[in-house]
């Protein structure tokens, strides 16, 4: 029952990712509909019914703009534990935030200023800019959008399915 469930808004934008217990009561209550559904059943004394992997609401409800909270852990997930600098992956104890542009230059502790780096790397990038250090990121940091931080959401496993509706 803690399997879980992308939920798309009626207007097919994924909004949130629910247990399969939540799912179901959103189903039988007639809220939502199967939009993608597993080779899994699930039974009841009167009733078989597909695992759902993917439901879609039926009425559209406005969500107001989500904005991913700055932390350390939603840095290092928007950059899918991986050091910026030499592209390794590491786990999250390996790990630490880099200011591209370092504080003391005026750099600020935000979404577009910060990056996930190995120790080794960030010792050596140091109190350096990127060209100083001749160091670049690999990707320039970004502030994610509630979309791809849903998918790089890694300690989520997810089915395939999801892929069509979260634009990967």
């Amino acid at each position: 029952m803690k399997t879980p469930v992308l939920v798309l808004n009626a207007s097919y934008e994924a909004i949130n990712i629910c247990n399969l217990k939540r799912a179901m009561k959103m189903i039988i209550k007639g809220v939502a509909c199967m939009e993608e559904v597993s080779d899994q059943v699930i039974r009841s004394p009167s009733t078989a019914m597909k695992i759902p992997l993917v439901i879609r609401l039926v009425n559209y409800v406005h969500i107001p703009r989500c904005v991913v909270k700055f932390s350390r852990r939603n840095v290092f997930v928007r950059d899918a534990y991986v050091c910026q600098y030499c592209h390794e992956k590491f786990p999250h104890s390996m790990l630490t935030l880099d200011h591209v542009v370092p504080r003391s230059r005026g750099g600020a502790t935000v979404w577009e200023n910060v990056a996930t780096a190995c120790k080794k790397c960030n010792i050596k990038k140091g109190n350096c800019t990127p060209r100083e250090a001749r160091m670049f990121p690999k990707r320039s940091p970004k502030v994610p959008s509630i979309i791809s931080y849903l998918h790089l959401s890694r300690h989520l496993r997810y089915d395939e399915s999801w892929n069509k509706y979260l634009y990967i």
